[in-house]
């Protein structure tokens, strides 16, 4: 499995929503990955973000940057070959990141809950 399917995953068990990811290798020279997900509120958001900080730490991946941690409205967890933004619904209707790269190819991520 790969880091975003394993994200979308993470993010999925905890009842996040409107998961996507685009892969922007093409079209970006930041990052190779960009993943967009919500949470119900700040709180979630911010939980999410959480767990897939400590779940991403245990495989030694370390983010170089993250913003918003504290407010949680909004929350980027940039690992350089990837990026995680996780919004509340109003920000990510507002923003729509997914806009910024109409060029990247969008994502297969099949997603289950795990028992």
């Amino acid at each position: 499995m790969n880091i975003i399917h394993f994200i979308a995953l993470l993010i999925y068990d905890k009842k996040g929503f409107n998961i996507f990811a685009i892969d922007v290798r093409e079209v970006s020279s930041t990052t190779d990955y960009v993943l967009i997900a919500e949470g119900n509120v700040d709180r979630h958001v911010i939980s999410l973000a959480e767990e897939i900080y400590q779940e991403l730490k245990k495989r030694g991946e370390v983010p170089v940057h993250i913003d918003g941690r504290e407010e949680g409205e909004w929350i980027v967890l940039d690992y350089v070959d990837f990026m995680v933004h996780l919004f509340i619904p109003e920000l990510r209707s507002k923003y729509q990141l997914e806009r910024l790269f109409p060029k990247g190819k969008i994502m297969d991520i099949p997603l289950k809950l795990s028992n």
